[in-house]
């Protein structure tokens, strides 16, 4: 495995990370403990959860393990959770208000059987709470140690911007990384989030490196999935829905490209795709979400990979981004927005 340090930061991290969002609702608790054992023994550093991972269910298995855990494998995770939506049908327990974003801190911390995190995100971008009272919410949490790093999720590049920038022009803790959706199938983030995220030093954990199991190889033209996959259970599913992604002629363009460097490579789709996102600029680490350990293990051969100059510039320019629903369309406006009930 290798480690990279977390942007501008001093904290090295693996190369790929473990996300924990299927833990509690498409894993259980012990398919978790054994994706995390295998994740340990492969070199793996960074945890990465959310307080809505399985409503709470997964920083809950995630504590539980580390309980179990020997202090010194204990010592070398960098644990890192996230807040903003709801992770209750609760009136107000929304937002990145320093109410709320308090509140879902104490909450992690709590399930997490932790006095602190390495990391605290904020999930998304909040239209209705002002900017200044957030990011002094992440610098008091800094003080008081229950955050070492402040971070952000799903902004866009002014959002990541203005961000640095308010909270270095006022002396606040400063966010070290971005975690934005990257992948073959999805490079928007490149126009304008990425170079905003250079600029001001943030390192890059890159979510849904496989484009929602796309870049896995199991979908086909022209066949609906079936069986036990993601898109097979429910073919409308976010944003990785079938037909939306089948209809785009690019899609397929790229999965060949991709189908014959892993055949020439001896490897999976999978792997290709996940050694791409790895070696791109600015990434300090790609997150890997399984449902079962042998998916996990499949995608940690990833990290032994290299890809050649020639390969990553025939997935690139096969890959070029073009206007798709995210981030930019109605998808990630959809994400971005936030109403109070009744307006």
């Amino acid at each position: 495995m290798e480690y990279r340090l977390l942007g501008r930061s001093g904290c090295a991290v693996s190369a790929y990370a473990l996300g924990t969002m299927t833990f509690g609702s498409e894993t259980d608790e012990a398919t978790s403990f054994a994706q995390l054992d295998a994740f340990v023994e492969r070199g793996g550093t960074l945890l990465d959860c959310a307080d809505v991972y399985g409503a709470g269910a997964a920083e809950t298995i995630v504590g539980r393990w580390l309980a179990r855990r020997p202090a010194d494998v204990v010592d070398r995770m960098v644990i890192v959770t996230k807040g903003r939506f709801p992770a209750t049908p609760v009136l107000g327990a929304e937002g990145s208000s320093r109410r709320h974003l308090r509140r879902a801190l104490d909450a992690s911390l709590r399930r997490l059987g932790r006095d602190h995190v390495d990391m605290f995100m904020v999930h998304s971008w909040d239209p209705l709470t002002p900017l200044e009272e957030t990011l002094a919410f992440l610098d008091d949490a800094v003080r008081s140690g229950l955050v070492v790093y402040p971070g952000l999720s799903n902004y866009l590049g002014w959002q990541v911007q203005k961000a640095v920038d308010v909270a270095r022009a006022r002396g606040l803790a400063a966010p070290v990384a971005l975690q934005p959706s990257y992948s073959l199938l999805v490079r928007e983030a490149e126009w304008e989030i990425l170079p905003a995220a250079a600029d001001s030093g943030l390192g890059l954990l890159c979510w849904s490196p496989l484009g929602g199991g796309w870049l896995t190889g199991k979908y086909r033209r022209d066949e609906r999935p079936v069986g036990a996959t993601r898109l097979g259970e429910d073919p409308s599913r976010g944003l990785e829905a079938y037909d939306r992604r089948a209809a785009d002629p690019q899609t397929w363009d790229v999965l060949d490209v991709v189908d014959k460097v892993a055949t020439d490579r001896g490897a999976t789709p999978a792997q290709v795709s996940l050694a791409w996102v790895a070696q791109r600029p600015g990434v300090s680490s790609v997150l890997l979400g399984a449902r079962t350990l042998e998916q996990l293990l499949e995608n940690l051969a990833a990290a032994t990979m290299i890809l050649s100059d020639d390969e990553m510039e025939r997935l690139t320019a096969v890959s070029a981004p073009r206007a798709a629903p995210w981030p930019y369309g109605e998808d990630g406006a959809e994400q971005r927005m936030r109403r109070l009930p009744g307006r």
